[in-house]
């Protein structure tokens, strides 16, 4: 591939964030097209439709930003933000019993997970919403995202009657392009709540099937239902969450009309306003580099991941001889080898203790989101069987698929993510040096479990590594409580491990506030994997 579509790149993160939010898979592609055509029809400028469609492609961009936090609080991060979506406090029948069912996905803890809730909501969201509202400001620049784009994905979580937040903005204080995002997500949320009862009514799983007339008669029917139901849940909506004019301008026939397509993704690069820009191949780094970092977020542990592996693989390719071109394919199938993990929740990543078969079940599946995810983008899938063997082993002993006879670049990335792995901490054990990381290898490789030349080529890579992390006015002490800050490490804590004056630190993340921009947990984590200040 010579280079591709920048909407494709979009795509294949819309897929991404469906999973880490806990949305039917190509919800974000069904917004996309509801929310354009919504534009198109209201007869907004093609500037606005542009930043329409590249908002509501991407309308969960900040969803891993408090993922651990969420985690943490809620049991399931994933579970969590798939309820928050659909949670409208302006109607309060409504909201009570949204608030009943909060909790469902964890029944033993459901009390106490709810109750925590309706505390936090009393104190105030705002500190937590504006997580999300960082990573969205950090990636939308790597992601070449207009500006009028980045400010509608910062108003996500903003309402109509001033109840949303992080910044409470109401009625036109909210962009146009925040408004029509809004409108159309949750028109495709009520799509989906409704169900698809076609396959029932056409006759699937029933014992006496209708005859084909009742049959198309009963789809029809269905299909009113649905229409129905999707405009009266925006019509509930509309002057508390929604725009009303908007709504008002709602067609359900327009709307299925728009979503009645046999390729949603084939429908959303054909609906892109404006000039279509591409990517050279080459240079797939800068938008990858964001892909990982949202991937990234969702550990504590995992921050910086994704890039030391690409680092560490394609430097490999250099000592091993690999073209130019290859190793482009390989570094960015490193950048997007963990895409799948996004579907795990982070209460499995951030634990302490050993997992168990079920966590483990998940786990083995993330390297098949990873491939289905770039599969379904033709300008990527081209790496979908590299970027998603990385776990697989020479002997048939490693997953999904268990293969043995593997490419010269899964050897690599295999090699180099285990290698990364050793080297970084995680919430179980410390950092290796890194003759031990390179220990770990011999060891994989005597096994008959990995390449000893790839092998050899990413010790020799690491060890060469001469990266001096660009701390933009940081100094060494600043960088230090940076990072710790980056895992969720509290002044106190920071203060204990540094052996520092606790006031020390607390003088410290007021500077590194400063001179970063960034005030939470998950914009410094941003900024430290941007300047290649994590891992370390």
């Amino acid at each position: 591939m010579s280079s591709i579509r920048a909407a494709e790149i979009f795509a294949a993160l819309s897929l991404t964030t469906d999973l880490a939010a806990g949305m039917p898979f190509e919800k974000g592609l069904a917004t996309c097209l509801v929310a354009t055509d919504l534009a198109a029809r209201i007869g907004l400028p093609e500037a606005d439709r542009r930043a329409v469609f590249h908002a509501a492609l991407l309308v969960d961009l900040g969803c891993t930003g408090r993922a651990s936090e969420n985690a943490q609080a809620y049991a399931d991060d994933i579970a969590f933000q798939r309820a928050c979506h659909v949670l409208d406090p302006g109607d309060s029948a409504v909201f009570t019993e949204q608030l009943r069912r909060f909790g469902g996905w964890a029944p033993a803890a459901q009390s106490a997970l709810r109750n925590r809730f309706v505390a936090r909501l009393r104190s105030g969201a705002t500190q937590a919403l504006r997580s999300s509202s960082e990573v969205v400001e950090a990636l939308g620049s790597h992601l070449g995202l207009p500006d009028a784009s980045v400010r509608a994905l910062t108003e996500v979580e903003e309402r109509w009657d001033g109840l949303g937040a992080p910044n409470r903005l109401r009625g036109e204080s909210i962009s146009i392009a925040g408004r029509v995002l809004h409108v159309a997500e949750q028109a495709v949320l009520a799509l989906d709540a409704v169900g698809d009862e076609l396959a029932t009514v056409s006759g699937h799983g029933n014992a006496h099937p209708a005859a084909p007339h009742d049959r198309t008669r009963s789809a029809l029917g269905t299909v009113a239902r649905r229409q129905g139901v999707v405009l009266d849940e925006l019509r509930r909506r509309a002057g508390g969450h929604l725009d009303p004019d908007l709504v008002a301008v709602c067609d359900a026939d327009a709307i299925r009309a728009v979503l009645d397509v046999p390729d949603l993704l084939a429908a959303v690069l054909a609906a892109e306003p404006g000039t279509r820009s591409s990517i050279p191949s080459a240079e797939l780094d800068r938008p990858g580099l964001a892909l990982a970092m949202i991937v990234d977020l969702k550990g504590r542990y995992l921050l910086g991941h994704s890039a030391h592996v690409a680092g560490l693989a394609d430097a490999a390719a250099v000592r091993m001889g690999v073209p130019a071109n290859e190793r482009a394919a390989l570094r960015a199938a490193a950048l997007l080898h963990d895409l799948g993990r996004v579907a795990v929740s982070s209460a499995v990543w951030d634990r302490r203790g050993p997992l168990g078969p079920w966590d483990w079940k998940r786990v083995r599946l993330q390297s098949l989101r990873t491939e289905r995810i770039l599969r379904r983008c033709p300008g990527l899938a081209a790496l979908a069987d590299l970027a998603a063997g990385h776990h697989e082993r020479l002997d048939g002993s490693g997953y999904p698929r268990g293969k043995r006879d593997l490419p010269p670049g899964a050897r690599l990335l295999a090699a180099a993510d285990v290698f990364a792995a050793c080297a970084e901490a995680r919430p179980y054990r410390p950092a290796a040096r890194p003759e031990e990381a390179a220990a770990q290898l011999a060891a994989e490789v005597a096994a008959g479990r990995l390449d000893g030349d790839a092998c050899a080529a990413v010790v020799r890579a690491a060890a060469d590594d001469t990266t001096i992390p660009a701390v933009h006015g940081l100094s060494e002490a600043e960088t230090d409580i940076l990072r710790l800050r980056a895992r969720g490490r509290c002044g106190r804590e920071i203060a204990a491990e540094l052996l520092l004056p606790e006031r020390a630190v607390t003088h410290h993340l007021a500077e590194i506030r400063s001179k970063t921009g960034r005030h939470t947990r998950a914009g410094a984590a941003v900024f430290a994997m941007t300047h290649q200040i994590l891992p370390g």
